[in-house]
């Protein structure tokens, strides 16, 4: 009973003992750390979701306030106002950055894009991915088993079960970049957010040439660079047989919606341009009926 007594006691004393030791320790080591920093993270939106390029809103919070300047840091859920009310509080310049939204550059529908084969496995794109090009013929489309949308913590994406693509709500979009992050094929884009959710962007990422992208499917872009040509803006150029438009060089003017021959080009929320009757042809002169002679009379 002594010896059971004597080594609890002895316990005690040796736990006593180191408590105080790691208190001085603590105290002897312990970073100071801004208050400024909880009252920056309170204006967060905490997602967490690191589209700010850290890992939560706590490393985001110390960023802006460590930081002197505050310009290239920017939270894609909070936006402008959020970026406004800290930098207030701060007293530094908040930056300025027009909204973005997620866009999905496919437009290979199923009916556009028939598959070829047939996939049994595990129904994830990154598992596809590293397997084979997927069910079709193009190596470049969405493999459409929802990676994005499982990565969404907003909820703005989803499969369509009809065109087996994958559709973005943009009211709901908070441009955090997860998406992007989880598309093994590049597909989704951060792109400029217009009024009234407007868009218009080319839905194909194939570098394949002309016959090879209508071969595998019959909505992709072909190169053509009929689109670049009419363009007035500069806003769309024509690389490895692939159109791109610039989102912040386009101004919505829907002229090369009309030239693209596959339909490559999609326009949301705006009806297209009308297209412009073809010109006659130019009639060429009627030629003389053979075997008459011309003869000029003589006095």
């Amino acid at each position: 009973m002594n010896e059971l007594l004597l080594t609890v006691l002895t316990l005690c004393v040796l736990g006593g003992l180191l408590a105080v030791i790691l208190y001085f320790v603590a105290q002897k080591f312990k970073v100071e750390e801004d208050p400024r920093i909880d009252e920056v993270e309170k204006m967060l939106p905490g997602a967490n979701c690191g589209g700010c390029g850290f890992a939560g809103c706590r490393a985001m919070a110390e960023a802006m306030v460590k930081n002197d300047d505050i310009t290239t840091l920017y939270c894609p859920v909070g936006g402008a106002d959020a970026m406004h009310a800290m930098a207030s509080y701060l007293g530094k310049s908040a930056p300025v950055k027009s909204p973005q939204v997620a866009t999905m550059l496919c437009g290979g529908t199923c009916a556009k894009r028939p598959k070829i084969n047939h996939y049994d496995g595990a129904k994830s794109c990154a598992v596809v991915n590293t397997l084979y090009v997927g069910e079709t013929g193009c190596a470049f489309g969405c493999l459409g088993y929802g990676d994005c949308v499982s990565s969404c913590q907003f909820g703005a994406l989803s499969v369509n079960p009809e065109t087996g693509l994958i559709e973005v709500d943009m009211d709901k979009c908070t441009a955090c970049g997860a998406c992007v992050k989880a598309c093994p094929k590049g597909l989704i884009e951060l792109r400029k957010k217009w009024p009234k959710n407007r868009a218009i962007y080319v839905a194909c990422r194939s570098k394949s040439r002309g016959a090879a992208v209508m071969k595998a499917c019959k909505a992709g872009c072909i190169g053509c660079g009929k689109c670049e040509k009419v363009c007035p803006f500069g806003a769309i150029s024509v690389e490895n047989n692939l159109a791109y438009i610039d989102p912040e060089k386009c101004k919505l003017c829907r002229k090369c919606v009309n030239e693209c021959p596959t339909g490559a080009i999609h326009i949301v929320n705006m009806e297209p341009l009308p297209k412009e009757p073809k010109a006659p042809a130019a009639k060429s002169p009627a030629a003389e009926p053979k075997g008459e002679v011309k003869t000029e009379s003589t006095k």
